[in-house]
């Protein structure tokens, strides 16, 4: 990798940084795969479905941007450069708060009927 070797500490912890997103996007596949097998069907058809898909799809999503940021940051750390900035823990944050919303929502058409 070009540049300079960074304090091992920093490296460390950029690949802590790494396994805790893995450990989100295995989380969310897991959930994905649990809904699909174990929800039974939902009051609005093949949302039991769409959540699972969801979930599966996020995981991945996730999978895919922790490698990215951590080849990132260890180049910014190699080359002395500013650290990239990340929006995507916010993006995924307001995700899921849309995705518990759309949640409750089915909850309460189904208590309702």
């Amino acid at each position: 990798m070009a540049g300079e070797k960074p304090d091992y500490r920093f490296s460390l912890a950029n690949e802590r940084t790494f396994l805790a997103w893995i450990r989100t996007a295995l989380a969310l596949v897991a959930g994905g795969l649990a809904c699909a097998q174990f929800l039974p069907p939902l009051p609005i058809d093949h949302l039991r479905e769409v959540i699972s898909v969801a979930l599966l799809l996020l995981g991945g999503v996730v999978a895919v941007r922790a490698v990215d940021h951590w080849a990132r940051t260890e180049k910014a750390m190699r080359l002395g450069t500013d650290l990239p900035r990340s929006r995507f823990p916010a993006v995924l944050a307001l995700i899921v708060a849309v995705g518990a919303v759309l949640l409750v929502v089915a909850v309460l058409i189904k208590a309702w009927q």
